[in-house]
């Protein structure tokens, strides 16, 4: 049947996924995405889909450009309802013509919509819409998550707003960090999400658990090393997601480098724990494969 064909699809990519992802636990990628762009042609997602799956796993593939030219259109607007509700974010739109899945990054504490400037360019040239989005930075992150179940829910609606060519059958969410318990909320609040990324998730509040006991949501978590860095309540999404949750550690990775902005801040305060490039493409490049493995099998009219 039609059902069984598309669950096959969706285990043999997830399979692939998981065999790319796996190497990462062994070192980080050393060449920085502007190095080049992939020599992979295609004038869709769906063709480059299947390009990838013809091919044997390759974390390396994905440290590059992908084949798609990039639109950027910044500080664009979303009006919610409500008393002076406006929600700002960037658009990074791949160029194909026909639908894609958009990608929706949310930052954590203390930082912005800038500092996934990068992920989200790189997710588009791999023919994934993104939106980076600007949510109050210190939380609160439980009304931080609910915002952003209302963002999925207006784009789930009218996807125009942004571009005509997003898939509204196809949102996924990343959130990084207190960011990542956003992104949590927001699914157990019913966001429709086909999947969610998980960047070195770090618990906000210790009301998350209620709200992680809700989700049915696949989701995948990207995570530094623990040996480096020891994020807050990390063990949260592990204990009470009730589904699987696909974990990947990269190693020597620190927990500032799930963020990657496009222009590095000359303000920067030194810290212990300063990114470093390789391990930001090696989140960039996770990401990437993560994100594709379900905007190329998941879509909500067949759950």
């Amino acid at each position: 049947s039609d059902v069984c064909s598309s669950d096959l699809q969706r285990l043999h990519m997830v399979l692939r996924t998981f065999a790319i992802l796996a190497s990462l636990f062994l070192g980080s990628c050393t060449a920085a995405p502007e190095a080049g762009t992939t020599q992979l042609k295609a004038a869709s997602l769906e063709e480059l889909g299947a390009q990838l799956l013809s091919l044997e796993p390759d974390v390396d593939r994905f440290k590059v450009r992908g084949p798609f030219p990039v639109v950027v259109r910044n500080n664009i607007e979303l009006r919610l309802l409500g008393p002076d509700r406006i929600v700002r974010g960037d658009l990074f739109l791949a160029s194909p013509a026909g639908k894609a899945p958009l990608v929706i990054l949310l930052h954590g504490y203390d930082n912005s919509k800038e500092d996934h400037g990068y992920q989200a360019m790189h997710l588009a040239s791999w023919g994934l819409h993104a939106l980076a989005l600007q949510l109050p930075n210190k939380g609160p992150w439980v009304g931080n998550g609910i915002l952003l179940a209302r963002v999925a829910r207006l784009l789930q609606a009218r996807p125009e707003l942004l571009d005509s060519r997003i898939d509204p059958s196809r949102i996924i969410l990343a959130g990084h960090s207190f960011g990542a318990s956003s992104v949590a909320i927001a699914l157990a609040e019913g966001a429709p999400a086909i999947g969610a990324v998980l960047r070195d998730p770090a618990g906000a509040t210790r009301t998350v658990p209620l709200y992680l006991r809700r989700i049915r949501t696949p989701v995948m978590s990207l995570t530094s090393d623990e040996r480096v860095t020891l994020t807050r309540n990390r063990g949260f999404f592990y204990l009470y997601i009730p589904n699987d949750i696909a974990t990947v550690s990269i190693t020597n990775a620190a927990h500032e480098d799930a963020q990657f902005p496009l222009e590095k801040s000359s303000s920067a305060v030194e810290s212990e724990s300063q990114p470093v490039e390789e391990h930001q493409i090696t989140y960039v490049s996770a990401l990437t494969v993560a994100a594709l493995s379900f905007g190329v099998t998941g879509n909500r009219s067949e759950e």
